[in-house]
């Protein structure tokens, strides 16, 4: 294991249901940082204009913690933690996937006018990322 540190597994990932407040206008999903995410949020991303048959992601994060969202469309989200696999589809704007440090992410089936977007608990850091497979097997202790 990587420096003592146990590393997360597949089934650590799971759905988070935000609020939804519904009134004749429409519905508004509200996010907060350490309420409705367990992490503080420090930085927001998001992908649109996706082929079809794109792929996203492909990495893990040593320290990163992640909430993905689909916040129009859907697509599906493969989970590694290096033993198990277990993959989601996320299809609604007021559910996230938590996906904890050292998981290794893939990103797929997008359907038309699909948006990802992500809310991550550090600011950007290429120093924070695993991109090659087996760099991140090594590190989970596999």
């Amino acid at each position: 294991m990587n420096a003592g540190l146990a590393s997360p597994s597949v089934h650590q990932c799971r759905i988070l249901e935000f609020s939804r407040i519904r009134d004749p206008r429409g519905v508004l999903t509200p996010i907060e940082s350490c309420r409705d995410v367990p992490f503080e949020i420090q930085r927001v991303y998001y992908f649109y204009e996706l082929e079809i048959d794109a792929s996203r992601a492909g990495h893990a994060h040593k320290e990163l913690q992640q909430a993905l969202i689909a916040v129009s469309g859907s697509f599906d989200v493969h989970l590694d933690d290096g033993h198990e696999r277990r993959t989601v589809t996320l299809n609604k704007p007021y559910q996230g996937l938590y996906v904890p440090r050292m998981i290794w992410r893939d990103i797929d089936n997008f359907t038309p006018r699909s948006v990802c977007v992500a809310l991550a608990s550090l600011p950007y850091d290429e120093t924070d990322y695993y991109r090659e497979y087996d760099e991140f097997l090594r590190a989970a202790g596999y």
